[in-house]
């Protein structure tokens, strides 16, 4: 076999009609196109969308200004401030169970973030999804420890 002995399949392959070739044809005069009326002629039709004097549906849907594109994958974390830790005692375990204990988060099912704002001057033994560099630093300093669960 060659490649000049390669043919498509039979069927595979149809040539395309030439409308307005005489009556013969089949597809003359009026070329498939019937008699007057807005698709006859040339440049005739409608625009994609056109639903004949209905409010097209894209714009009965309600208008919403300025959202953007929302990443359907993006996770959102619970935010924690070091203020906000002020009150766990020293020496203390602040964990997930023990932030929804004390209401600090705005959804338990979203993973937590230590974020730096404010002091923190007791020990901590952190265990949070997520800690910024300025928050760790700050609680290493005061001579906590800090883990990150996954």
């Amino acid at each position: 076999m060659k490649l000049n002995d390669l043919k498509p399949q039979a069927g595979a392959k149809k040539n395309r009609t030439r409308v307005g070739r005489g009556i013969s044809a089949g597809k003359g005069k009026t070329a498939g196109r019937g008699t007057k009326g807005q698709n006859s002629r040339s440049g005739g039709g409608t625009r994609l969308y056109h639903q004949g004097g209905n409010l097209p549906f894209f714009r009965r849907l309600p208008f919403m200004r300025g959202k953007g594109f929302t990443p359907f994958n993006r996770v959102e974390f619970n935010e924690v401030n070091l203020d906000q830790l002020s009150t766990f005692g020293s020496g203390s375990e602040v964990t997930v169970e023990s932030l929804i204990e004390a209401r600090l988060l705005h959804d338990p099912r979203n993973p937590v973030v230590i974020m730096g704002r404010g002091e923190i001057s007791v020990p901590l033994n952190v265990r949070v999804h997520r800690i910024t560099e300025n928050a760790r630093a700050k609680i290493e300093a005061a001579g906590g420890k800090v883990e990150i669960i996954e």
